[in-house]
Order: C-alpha cells, then sequence, then structure tokens
C-alpha cells in the first residue's frame, strides 16, 4: 500500500493526543478503564492501539483475538503506509464531523473508522496474494461494522465515513483521498460485467446518505451527489448532482465539498 498523496498525520504527536485524551477520560469515566487502557495506555504506538481494538472488535471463534490481534500488528507494523493511511482517516472523522469532540472517539466508537482501518489490511493481504483472508476480514468486517468493502478496491486517505451503516464499495471501484460519504451508499456494478464496472470517485467529492453510484462512471474533483440519488453517467468536476436518475442542478458553491459538508443542493434559483 502506497503512501497517500500529500503530507500523513505526525503519528507521534497524533499518538501523544490520543494517550492524552485517554487519560482524560479516565478522569471523567473510569466505567471504561479496562477499554482505555488495553487499547491506549498500555500501548506504545498507535500502529499498536490500533491494532488492538480491531482485534478487539473482529474476533470470532474461528479467529481469536490471540491469533488476530497479533495479524494485525504483523501486517500494519510491516506496511507503515497503513497507519497513515488510518491516522488521516481519524484526524478527517474529528475535523469534519461536529458531533466528533475528540481525536480519540473514532478509535474507540466509531465503526466507519475500524471498517477503514480493516479495509486497509485485507486490501493488503488481497495484493500479498492472501487472498481467502482478505475476504474473510470482509465477512467479519460486514458483520461487526455494517458495512461491505472489497478488499481489492482502492480507497484514497483522509476519507470520512460517517455512521457508515450499509455502506458499500465494489471490487473495481476507486476512492481517490480526501473525500466525505455518509451511510447507506454504494458504489456497485449494474450486472454481470467483468473488469473495471464500478465507480470512480475523484478527491474532495461529498457524497450524500443513501446515493447509489452504479457502474464505471466517474466523480468529478469536488462535485456533490445528493442524498438519494442515483447516479448512473459520468458528473463534471465542481457540480451537483440530484435525483432519480441523478441529473445535473447547479454548481457546487464550495471549493472543496468534501471538507465543507454542506448538504444544502444549490440547485439553479433555488436554495435547496
Amino acid at each position: 500500500m502506497k503512501l497517500c498523496r500529500g503530507e500523513a498525520a505526525n503519528l507521534e504527536n497524533l499518538w501523544a493526543k490520543l494517550r492524552s485524551e485517554a487519560e482524560r477520560l479516565l478522569e471523567e469515566e473510569d466505567g471504561l478503564r479496562h477499554l482505555v487502557e488495553d487499547v491506549v495506555l498500555s500501548r506504545g504506538s498507535f500502529s499498536e492501539a490500533l491494532s488492538a481494538r480491531l482485534g478487539r472488535r473482529l474476533a470470532r471463534e474461528d479467529m481469536p483475538r490471540e491469533m488476530i490481534e497479533p495479524l494485525f500488528a504483523e501486517i500494519i507494523s510491516a506496511n507503515p503506509a497503513i497507519a497513515h493511511a488510518c491516522s488521516r482517516d481519524l484526524l478527517a472523522m474529528f475535523e469534519r464531523d461536529p458531533a466528533c469532540f475528540s481525536p480519540l472517539e473514532p478509535l474507540l466508537f466509531f465503526k466507519g473508522f475500524m471498517a477503514l482501518a480493516t479495509y486497509r489490511v485485507s486490501h493488503q493481504l488481497w495484493h500479498d496474494g492472501r487472498r481467502w483472508l482478505a475476504l474473510y476480514l470482509q465477512s467479519v468486517s460486514s458483520e461487526v461494522f455494517s458495512t461491505d468493502i472489497h478488499p481489492a478496491a482502492r480507497i484514497g486517505c483522509g476519507i470520512l465515513l460517517d455512521h457508515a451503516t450499509s455502506f458499500v464499495v465494489g471490487e473495481t471501484a476507486i476512492i481517490e483521498d480526501d473525500v466525505s460519504i455518509l451511510h447507506e451508499v454504494t458504489l456497485g456494478g449494474t450486472g454481470k460485467a467483468t473488469g473495471d464496472r464500478h465507480p470512480i470517485i475523484r478527491s474532495g467529492v461529498l457524497i450524500g446518505a443513501g446515493s447509489k453510484i452504479l457502474g464505471r462512471v466517474e466523480i468529478g474533483t469536488h462535485a456533490k451527489v445528493g442524498a438519494g440519488s442515483v447516479v448512473l453517467a459520468d458528473v463534471p468536476p465542481h457540480t451537483t448532482v440530484a435525483g432519480v436518475p441523478a441529473i445535473v442542478v447547479g454548481e457546487a458553491k464550495e471549493s472543496n465539498p468534501a471538507m465543507e459538508m454542506d448538504q444544502h443542493l444549490n440547485c439553479y434559483g433555488s436554495n435547496i
């Protein structure tokens, strides 16, 4: 897995912030001590904490925690780009989600963050030729986090996956860096076609809740897809589309919709 474009988060600074937040959390809520000490305070790095959190959530009879947590630790340690990508995802959620009041919150509680982190490990396994294990992680992640991300899909970093429930990504989909996606979004195909058959989402795109983007269509840089839309054709950069099927309804007034998170459609002659 390659490092995403742009500067990755400073992992040492992020880790120091997470530990500080964990200590403050325990001052306020001692009932979470076992979780916080296990995932954060007993760990020496963000990568170790990430492996512990995923191990806790994804352990099953088929692969108990004493097996799955070392697997995550091994893959993340051997591929530093995974931790960097996850750090950018975490910061994207903290910076763009007004309901997120601490960078520790996604690591402990956000299934969108954990689903993306699991995908990043399964993606590496897929490219290492360990495809059965990659598919196993996809299956368990789907059960636990209510998302279904094929390990062969290509996803950049700085991704906000808000709420995450029912998020589906097909095998040949591409999502570039710095994209914001709400729940119940599908990046799917249109039938039995083989080859490149899933959408391409360019950087800076905002995809509203419930949207279905189907086929090898391209959502252009800094475009916006309105909630509940069904997109079957390419979307030009810096435009807003909505409807079933989706049509262009105006320009995206924001220079970067993914960062602004404004769900208004900005229709021609309207403030909708």
